[in-house]
């Protein structure tokens, strides 16, 4: 684990928010579809990443 256990927790709080509100703007219109995916996906990559779940460029090698 990169992270300790007590700030996964946290993080995994915080990204539920930022989904949300991710998720809410592009019911509202103000983010296209591809933006928020964008979004979503490269922010969860980092979550995994502090999990020790994730490496970038991994699948490249």
């Amino acid at each position: 684990m990169r992270a300790p256990q007590d700030f996964i927790k946290q993080l995994d709080l915080l990204y539920e928010a930022y989904e949300k509100e991710v998720t809410g703007n592009l019911k509202i219109g103000t983010l296209k579809n591809n933006t928020a995916k964008t979004y979503l996906t490269h922010s969860y990559n980092f979550v995994r990443w502090c999990r020790n779940d994730f490496i970038p460029g991994d699948k490249n090698k």
